[in-house]
């Protein structure tokens, strides 16, 4: 397994509200564009959806209320897990975020791809940094992130 380390980002929400945000796997189906929801099912701990005929699914293997959520693959030609940190900052107001993730890429695989997903990463943790202090990266639509609370 290869291990891939974000950037950390300090989030404008408690710990508490960030990951409440996170923990149940419908609220990521509900940021989707209607456009992109067809062939996606999500329940509390799972989502699944089919792209280009692959399914890929996502499942919470375990909660650690307000500091940590980790996810695993829920079957798909790809074996990966990855953790949401949730850490108190200083600033009761901020929370230290960022995300650890594991995947059993072939070498030449990896070699493609593992930039990209660093990168990847990164962006998201940036993403949600930005959103958190009023400012929309492109392509996010803010309606979307209403029931998200962020």
């Amino acid at each position: 397994m290869t291990e891939y380390n974000s950037k950390h980002g300090l989030v404008r929400k408690s710990p508490f509200e960030l990951y409440m945000s996170f923990v149940d796997m419908r609220n990521f189906l509900q940021m989707l564009p209607e456009d992109k929801r067809a062939g996606i099912t999500a329940d509390f701990d799972t989502i699944t959806g089919t792209v280009q005929g692959i399914t890929l699914g996502v499942k919470v293997l375990d909660r650690h209320p307000y500091s940590r959520i980790d996810f695993a693959d829920n079957g798909g030609p790809v074996r990966f897990s990855f953790s949401l940190y949730f850490d108190a900052s200083t600033d009761p107001t901020r929370t230290d975020f960022y995300i650890r993730a594991q995947a059993d890429l072939p070498m030449m695989v990896k070699m493609m791809v593992g930039s990209k997903i660093q990168k990847g990463l990164d962006k998201v943790v940036d993403s949600l940094v930005d959103i958190s202090e009023g400012r929309m990266p492109e392509g996010i639509d803010p309606d979307k992130l209403k029931d998200f609370n962020l």
